[in-house]
């Protein structure tokens, strides 16, 4: 199958390292699905042994907590009592390893929703992370619920479908991965059975060689991993089951519907006969004593328990499905003129795949298949050959690029559709884009560099990745050289990508595209002083939101040719050559559509008219940057709000407020000194000395007092104090204590001139300003002084025009 995501990016750009590192502390899962930090010693001891003879010791302890001896069947069956998961159907087995890993709280489409933390891969550090897609995640696990508890979706094939680089490859590496990690687990634990006929009659064996050697040579595991209660006759079965899931606590009961494999059943039938020849009264007994059946222990890997079969995988319909015959051992053991199933290869994808899971990569190139597989869904059975017949208990998943769907409806304009029952057996579920602006950096990221992790962030950390810088190292013509793509050119890059993948029809006036992608990725956009959150639009669910738009591969062959390429610019002291500003990218982006073969005129067109939106969103960060980096030393102390908005409470409820030297009444200097210098709302002309205007009461009101309360209403406590309340919970607060404005630049450095700002004269208050807002956004922000030197003259270049 075509690579959804993980192509290889061009050869030149090699990562150094990310300025600003977002790794999380590694830590471990606990049974609760929780992670808990380990110590430095352990994590040490596992993954740095300091010799040989350390790393040999901890592949000993990774094989140790993988395998265990194998046990009789009767002790099988206590432990299945004991713990009914173990014995789990390979649906069930599926949902309990995606549930084990626990659930976090994600916003996607401007929308809280609970994510499987399963899909992120935290058994691999969330290398093959499924990044987004919550919603159909969401869907496919109640889909797969579904199947496990026998709700009427037996019959279900599982159609994962989507666009080239969406993740459908990240998701099956995801399952493999977890699927493998989980079974290496003590709740994981994945069973089948093993057999020795050697011992029940000198000469015999199951083995493909010729002569007996000792009884541990002869042990021989079902080549389908067939679950071990299939070893017990129907009646008997159900009655084990019975008792398994009476002390079953979860709502998923354990159903095994399948008879031994071919292989194991040549050994039951051998056994069956000799000791029935023998007059052996308990017959079961015999059959299945330890010298005879082992139950073990196995871990879940590719043709074991999951089969995989590829786009280039070829033979016959067979073949691909089942296995092939072997010759040569047909010779040897067609004794009595029968195929004997031992020499049957059990090569086949739902051979592999027996036990947990089938999957049909690029399903459109073996289109042949699945017609096939509606069988094996209806019956869980299939043919090796005439007369030979296996069950089969497998989730069947088929992955596939939208050219699947054109070839299932070539036919729908007939009156009789053939593949009409092979449509209404795939339950499709359709991968889209990312169409938040955090997940689209992070992916982008991940595309040129070796980064992985994914899990939670604070807010404040997100939104220092998302305008993080990025370092690489490149091979020039004279060596290697760091290249930086400057803050905020990822982001640039991220955010034109959301944006090409967004519909506007839905979107109410006064609000553009990048309006719409910030309400997806945060749950609410700003508008002014007032935070308006996602329920309070009316958007379409139903959209196409993701289902079109500019792949993440595109972007990342953009950014790889610019971090390879030299710029023409200059600098008497700093290597400006060697930064990619976010115009850098943009530009590139939209110079690269024409050539883009992936991409239709009308989609060039749509995409080439969005960009100015991005270039002024882009804008706006930077200008944020270098306002604040100038007005760091500046800011309103949140003592100073706190104040603020202690008098403004105490005037709203005519109360007093408390202070060191007792109970006083608001003070309305205190208030109005405020709001017209630290607010910038008034002027001398709003107030009658100290006292309000309307026009100053309502804002009080409006914008302080209502948010107080809102936020006493959600915390109300009968000790409730303004000192209690998070000010970043009011909007104008929040302005107040994060941002400024030129207003505030020019009031406080009366002689600083914006137009100087390239080259400002010595011992001048604008050659003062810029050297400490340099050395700010360097420390504030991961700037470099080049990237900060660029940045900052773009944002001044376009500031000195309005100065004045």
């Amino acid at each position: 199958m075509t690579d959804d995501r993980n192509v290889e990016p061009p050869p030149s750009p090699r990562p150094r390292e990310s300025i600003a590192r977002t790794d999380e502390t590694p830590a471990v899962r606990t049974d609760g699905g929780e992670s808990v930090e380990r110590s430095g010693s352990d994590r040490n001891r596992d993954r740095n042994p300091a010799d040989g003879e350390g790393f040999v010791e901890a592949a000993d302890r990774a094989l140790e907590d993988a395998y265990e001896e194998p046990i009789s069947v009767a002790e099988y069956v206590d432990r299945i009592l004991e713990d009914p998961h173990l014995a789990a159907h390979a649906a069930k087995y599926l949902l309990s390893a995606i549930e084990d890993a626990g659930t976090r709280t994600v916003i996607e489409a401007g929308e809280e929703r609970e994510r499987y933390r399963f899909f992120d891969d935290p058994h691999n550090d969330g290398e093959h992370a499924v990044l987004g897609n919550t919603r159909v995640l969401n869907e496919f696990v109640e889909d797969l619920r579904a199947i496990a508890a026998g709700r009427g979706k037996d019959e279900k094939i599982l159609w994962v479908d989507g666009p080239t680089a969406t993740g459908k490859s990240e998701f099956k590496r995801c399952l493999i991965n977890g699927l493998r990690e989980y079974s290496k687990t003590e709740a994981g634990r994945r069973y089948t059975v093993e057999w020795n006929v050697a011992n029940a009659e000198a000469g015999r064996s199951l083995s493909y060689g010729d002569a007996p050697g000792s009884d541990e040579d002869h042990w021989y595991e079902s080549p389908v991993q067939v679950h071990p209660l299939s070893v017990f006759p129907d009646p008997v079965r159900e009655d084990v089951l019975d008792a398994v899931n009476e002390e079953l606590d979860g709502h998923v009961d354990v159903r095994v519907d399948t008879d031994l494999d071919p292989f194991s059943r040549e050994a039951y039938d051998y056994l069956e006969e000799r000791y029935r020849r023998e007059g052996v009264e308990d017959l079961f007994s015999a059959i299945t004593d330890p010298e005879h059946l082992r139950v073990k222990n196995y871990v879940v890997d590719l043709g074991k328990g999951i089969g995989v079969l590829h786009s280039e995988d070829d033979g016959s319909p067979k073949e691909r499905l089942v296995g092939s015959w072997m010759a040569g051992m047909l010779q040897e053991l067609d004794s009595r003129g029968r195929k004997n199933p031992q020499a049957f290869s059990y090569d086949g994808v739902l051979s592999q795949g027996n036990g947990l899971l089938t999957v049909v990569e690029d399903a459109s190139q073996h289109a042949d298949l699945l017609q096939r597989l509606l069988n094996v869904a209806d019956e869980g059975a299939v043919k090796l050959d005439k007369g030979i017949g296996m069950d089969v208990d497998t989730l069947l998943l088929v992955i596939s690029n939208p050219d699947l769907a054109a070839t299932l409806n070539q036919h729908a304009d007939r009156g009789a559709d053939p593949l009409k029952a092979l449509k209404r057996r795939l339950d499709r579920h359709e991968f889209s884009y990312l169409t938040n602006l955090r997940l689209e950096v992070e992916l982008i990221r991940r595309e040129l560099t070796d980064e992985t992790g994914v899990g939670d962030r604070e807010e404040d950390a997100a939104e220092a990745a998302i305008r993080a810088p990025l370092v690489m190292t490149v091979e020039g013509d004279d060596g290697t050289v760091d290249r930086e793509l400057a803050p905020h050119a990822l982001e640039a890059a991220a955010m034109y990508s959301v944006v090409s993948r967004l519909v506007e029809d839905d979107l109410p006036g006064g609000y553009d595209l990048v309006d719409k992608a910030k309400l997806f990725d945060q749950g609410y956009v700003q508008d002014g002083d007032e935070r308006v959150e996602r329920e309070e639009f009316d958007l379409d669910d139903d959209a196409d939101d993701g289902v079109r738009g500019i792949p993440v591969t595109y972007t990342r062959d953009v950014l790889a040719e610019l971090l390879a390429d030299d710029r023409e610019r200059h600098h008497p002291d700093l290597p400006v050559e060697d930064v990619v500003m976010p115009r850098d990218v943009l530009d590139a982006m939209i110079d690269g559509l024409a050539d883009a073969p992936v991409f239709s005129s009308g989609e060039r067109s749509q995409f080439e008219d969005r960009v100015v939106a991005v270039k002024n969103y882009v804008y706006d960060q930077q200008e944020r940057d270098v306002l604040d980096a100038i007005m760091r030393e500046k800011r309103v102390d949140t003592e100073t709000v706190e104040e603020y908005v202690e008098h403004v409470y105490a005037w709203a409820t005519d109360e007093q407020v408390e202070t060191d030297r007792g109970p006083v009444d608001p003070d309305p200097l205190k208030m109005k000194v405020f709001e017209v210098e630290h607010l910038g709302r008034f002027e001398e002309a709003d107030y009658a000395g100290d006292h309000p205007s309307p026009a100053v009461e309502e804002f009080r009101e409006e914008k302080i007092i209502t948010a107080l309360n809102r936020h006493a209403w959600r915390h109300r406590t009968e000790d409730f104090e303004v000192r209690d309340v998070d000010l970043t919970e009011i909007p104008v607060i929040k302005t107040v204590l994060e941002t400024h404005d030129w207003a505030d630049v020019r009031r406080t450095f009366e002689d600083f001139d914006p137009g100087q700002w390239a080259d400002p004269p010595a011992n001048t208050e604008t050659e003062r300003v810029k050297e400490q807002a340099i050395e700010n956004m360097v420390d504030l922000f991961d700037y470099t002084e080049a990237s900060a030197e660029l940045t900052s003259r773009h944002v001044m270049g376009q500031v000195s025009y309005q100065w004045d």
